[in-house]
């Protein structure tokens, strides 16, 4: 209304505009759709076949690689998306995991903000994925921390990464 001193309420669609000035975009391969039980890795051979559904579309960012020797770890939060789908998306922050005492981060995705509500959960998620990778590594005999560290911004995460285009990469270095 002109001349009116009522602040305006920015809508969903002026808010995700303002996330991809500020947030890095990042292309993200969908390995896991959201609701999948198969769990495969960035050369698709699959892990594990999980009791519980994912509760979120998991990837990866092909151009990156993670400080594990795999590429990089992305989260996309948002309707399911199909296997092998590519999206564009904003990079929101990224939850810091050490797998076998090697950092392993999470990049956490979206179009729309990120709830403090909806973080608490997705932190939640990872910290009892985090007890359940070390149960995991026990049973296969493999040794190192397995812990998660909390909630970072993505250009830490992305800073700690190397550009694919710097290393000749083939696969995942350590095994899952």
């Amino acid at each position: 209304m002109i001349g009116s001193n009522k602040p305006e309420i920015p809508s969903a669609s002026m808010i995700s505009m303002d996330i991809h000035k500020e947030a890095p975009l990042v292309d993200v391969i969908i390995e896991i759709p959201q609701g999948n039980f198969l769990k495969r890795g960035s050369t698709g051979e699959l892990d594990f076949i999980s009791p519980f559904p994912c509760p979120f579309n998991y990837g990866s960012v092909p151009a990156f690689i993670g400080l594990d020797g795999d590429l990089l770890d992305a989260v996309v939060l948002g309707p399911r998306l199909p296997l092998g789908a590519t999206v564009k998306v904003p990079a929101l922050g990224a939850i810091r995991m050490i797998d076998q005492g090697v950092y392993d981060d999470k990049l956490i995705c979206s179009y729309l903000p990120i709830s403090p509500w909806k973080q608490r959960l997705i932190l939640l998620f990872f910290m009892i994925y985090a007890r359940a990778k070390s149960l995991l590594n026990l049973t296969r005999g493999r040794r190192g921390r397995n812990s998660c560290e909390g909630w970072h911004k993505a250009e830490d995460a992305l800073a700690r990464a190397t550009l694919r285009s710097h290393v000749d990469w083939e696969g995942r270095t350590m095994p899952f």
